[in-house]
């Protein structure tokens, strides 16, 4: 019911928009399909993988490596595997919806997209060659150690 809602705010202002100024508007959609034309292909690759990595993971499988109950070791692996994938936010968080469907946790879902969004070890030559070794390493760790607090927050403040 809320999706029926946003789409008919977007098209009552799309067409106040396109009333005001009908060039402008013009141009704003053919920015967004454009916008759109570049994001769709990785967008789609991304949602292949992750509809191959639920096939193949049963929610057993998730849920005893990123459950409720898989404690600390959990939440270090959830984190680990955050700070070394290299996904869009835009597909992290359905990602990480279905993931919870599937059986795992709050704290390492909370884990897992926290260090997704602010580690980067694939990026880490791209961060040395711009900021130096010393401060892309360190800005990684405590990026690292703030997901977890993040983490740890958001658990607190789910009462989990």
């Amino acid at each position: 019911m809320d999706t029926i809602f946003l789409y008919g705010i977007a098209l009552l202002l799309f067409i106040l928009s396109f009333a005001a100024d009908r060039q402008k508007t013009k141009k704003a959609f053919s920015k967004g399909l454009k916008a759109l034309e570049g994001i769709l292909p990785q967008f789609i690759a991304v949602v292949a993988l992750i509809a191959i990595m639920l096939s193949l993971l049963e929610p057993q499988t998730i849920s005893r490596f990123i459950g409720s109950d898989s404690g600390p070791l959990g939440v270090i692996l959830a984190g680990l595997i955050g700070s070394i994938t290299l996904i869009p936010g835009f597909v992290a968080f359905p990602l990480a919806g279905e993931l919870l469907k599937n059986g795992a946790g709050t704290l390492q879902i909370a884990t897992f997209v926290s260090s997704l969004m602010m580690v980067g070890v694939i990026t880490l030559p791209v961060e040395i060659s711009y900021f130096g070794k010393r401060a892309a390493v360190l800005r990684n760790l405590l990026a690292l150690a703030f997901s977890f607090a993040a983490a740890f927050f958001v658990a607190w403040a789910a009462g989990i």
